[in-house]
């Protein structure tokens, strides 16, 4: 029986043709900054229960083509993960609230306190590695 595609029609690379992935780009130093700042953000957010994180997300999603290609975007998509994951699940907890009729207030507390360390645990993290000059993963 026959192959489907003989080997000698299979397209091949021309010889000595570099193979490699094309490195990512170096962001700009102001890229870099803005970055810096929407962590920041989101820290401060932490203690506003998220109203200042808002302007970060809002920045994220701007600033998010301009990085394209560098080592910043996964920073960015990384932050606004964080950012939905924590309101979705903070939604949640107030659904529960307001289905016991605030009788779920008093465990409520204990949820918040979850997202609230696993928020700080992804800026943190994010942070961190930006300071690296890492992506974020």
């Amino acid at each position: 029986m026959s192959e489907p595609f003989p080997p000698e029609s299979v397209a091949q690379p021309p010889s000595g043709a570099d193979l490699s992935l094309p490195a990512p780009t170096e962001p700009a130093e102001a890229a870099v900054q803005i970055t810096h700042v929407i962590y920041a953000l989101y820290a401060l957010g932490l203690l506003s229960a998220g109203i200042i994180a808002v302007a970060g997300l809002i920045v994220a999603y701007i600033k998010r083509d301009d990085v394209a290609g560098t080592y910043l975007a996964s920073h960015m998509s990384w932050l606004i993960r964080t950012f939905w994951w924590a309101f979705g699940w903070c939604a949640l907890i107030w659904v529960f609230i307001f289905a016991t009729l605030g009788i779920g207030l008093l465990i409520a507390w204990l949820f918040f306190g979850i997202v609230w360390v696993w928020g700080a645990y992804r800026i943190i993290k994010g942070w961190l590695r930006l300071a690296e000059k890492r992506a974020v993963a």
